[in-house]
């Protein structure tokens, strides 16, 4: 069992993503600093946000439901990769690992999710 947000794997891996999109979006162009460049990012640090929010929580389904919200940034991230790469701001290839990211990092917190719903006893 973890004792810190810091611990979980699904954490990390969000951690690694957001450094990803920011290192990526400050080559987008200067017109998309509002829009979006500021999405992108803002909906690249709720996901790990929510994980190191949903962490302490104490009741199971208040825990699940900030993990939930992670999930649904992943795919708004999800979302803005594929604009990006329409809009010729990122390659397919950059693209692609983006979205290797966002499956890995999501399976994982999934999986994360799954053991806390099976837990026979409440605790943290």
């Amino acid at each position: 069992m973890t004792t810190r947000f810091e611990d979980v794997i699904a954490w990390q891996k969000a951690r690694v993503f957001i450094n990803h999109v920011y290192r990526v979006t400050k080559n987008f162009p200067v017109e998309e600093k509002f829009g979006l460049t500021s999405q992108f990012q803002r909906a690249a640090v709720s996901i790990a946000a929510n994980i190191a929010e949903g962490y302490k929580r104490m009741g199971k389904d208040d825990k699940l439901r900030f993990y939930n919200y992670s999930q649904g940034s992943l795919e708004e991230c999800r979302c803005y990769i594929y604009l990006s790469s329409d809009f010729n701001y990122i390659t397919a290839d950059e693209a692609n690992k983006f979205i290797e990211e966002i499956e890995e990092t999501s399976k994982i917190l999934n999986s994360y999710i799954v053991s806390i719903k099976n837990r026979q006893r409440w605790e943290e």
